[in-house]
């Protein structure tokens, strides 16, 4: 079932975040805090305690330039003849706004606990004042309108601090663009190459320039520089990805996540760009499969209802929690492709699938620490590693289908991937 979303509202939290300069050049102090791992599990050297960066402000100061973003994974390197890929594993949030649950800062930390990375899909009018709404002109809609409304004021400012928290502990930043237009004249699914450039630009403009639209210039500019941050995002409702995506080659993104119903074996590039789709994975006792994110569960579970009675909330979760775990699982005994998981900051349910979220990430972070080469990374991190492997070793991997291992080992599969073949060994 393709996504379709009640309401594009995520919810972030009251997360710390280190203080920038607010005028002319600052300095940004190292944190001494926890150094996540870049997804492997291992904390990267750390600079000297209280190392000075500086901070170089662009436009306004709603955004600024602070160097390296901190707490990335080691530089990727190819796989070597015979080497079993990673198991890379995305978990991406659609939305991005803070709207007072406390979910964002929750995941924040269990990235932290684990290790892990993620990728953050930043609806920009979650940075713009309903009372600057009509700055907004989205294309085939009136003027201000939005399918998922503005945020109050005070959870722009949650919002802006967890986006800075998030950046600071090596999260990525993408976007999940502005309106959320699904149905109807209007949706996403119907706008044109160019639509999509002036909803771009519009979203980005909302993020490069809070400042100007809310009038706060007491709080500190977000770490980045978001023409150089953004280099993919998610559409609403997976919709539009053909006509967007000349766009967003003609942008330089490296990667679009939009595509709905993928499988999970090795992606491709279509127009240049990498194509990262969510994924069918097993449904534990359905006899058919569900799109790997929250509310494709929901929808097959409470036919669209996010406050179904409270008895079925027990079973639904584990059922939730078990299909990431299998389609994890699936991937990681056999073809070793990357897992994509979506979400959304909600408590649909009663939370029901943000804890199998939890329980999912927790297990797969487990594995990891076993001794599994199991990668909890952003979609820009993994297409770093994408893009440094040799093409022919990628072709190799693409033979292999869903739930389909090397018959002879990796050893022999990957030895010499002009010649070598997949084998017949299927999942069970």
């Amino acid at each position: 079932m393709a996504h379709i979303s009640r309401r594009g509202a995520m919810g972030l939290g009251a997360g710390a975040a280190a203080a920038l300069g607010l005028a002319g050049c600052g300095t940004l102090t190292a944190s001494d805090g926890p150094n996540p791992a870049g997804g492997s599990g291992r904390k990267p050297p750390s600079g000297p305690r209280g190392a000075k960066t500086t901070v170089r402000p662009i436009g306004d100061g709603s955004t600024a330039f602070t160097g390296r973003q901190p707490h990335q994974p080691p530089r990727p390197e190819p796989l070597e003849p015979g080497q079993m890929p990673p198991q890379f594993v995305v978990f991406s949030w659609d939305g991005a706004g803070e709207v007072g649950n406390g979910l964002f800062p929750r995941f924040l930390d269990l990235a932290r606990e684990h290790g892990a990375h993620m990728t953050f899909f930043l609806s920009g009018l979650y940075l713009l004042p309903e009372s600057k709404k009509r700055l907004y002109d989205p294309p085939n809609n009136p003027r201000g309108a939005s399918d998922i409304g503005y945020l109050t004021d005070a959870h722009i400012k949650d919002t802006l601090r967890n986006l800075r928290r998030a950046w600071l502990e090596g999260h990525e930043i993408g976007t999940h663009f502005n309106g959320h237009f699904c149905a109807g004249p209007g949706s996403v699914g119907t706008w044109t190459p160019r639509q999509w450039r002036s909803e771009i630009d519009q979203a980005k403009s909302f993020v490069k320039e809070w400042r100007t639209n809310s009038g706060w210039t007491d709080l500190p500019s977000l770490p980045f520089d978001y023409d150089k941050e953004l280099v993919g995002g998610r559409t609403p409702c997976l919709l539009g990805q053909d006509n967007l995506l000349p766009t967003a080659r003609e942008l330089g993104w490296r990667y679009d996540a939009s595509s709905p119903g993928g499988r999970q074996v090795w992606p491709t590039k279509i127009q240049g760009i990498w194509d990262l789709p969510l994924q069918q994975i097993p449904f534990p006792g359905r006899s058919f499969e569900v799109l790997s994110m929250d509310y494709n569960m929901l929808a097959n579970q409470s036919v669209n209802s996010t406050n179904a009675p409270a008895h079925n909330y027990p079973g639904w979760r584990e059922q939730a929690a078990q299909a990431y775990i299998q389609g994890f699982r699936r991937a990681y005994e056999t073809n070793r492709a990357p897992f994509f998981v979506g979400n959304h900051f909600e408590q649909w349910n009663g939370g029901i699938y943000m804890d199998a979220v939890e329980e999912a990430l927790t297990y797969m972070a487990g594995e990891r620490e076993k001794g599994g080469d199991v990668r909890l990374v952003s979609f820009r991190q993994f297409v770093d590693w994408l893009d440094v492997q040799q093409p022919e070793v990628l072709d190799q991997l693409r033979t292999l289908d869903v739930g389909q291992a090397p018959a002879d080992g990796w050893q022999d599969f990957l030895r010499a991937p002009s010649t070598a073949t997949a084998g017949a060994g299927n999942a069970a």
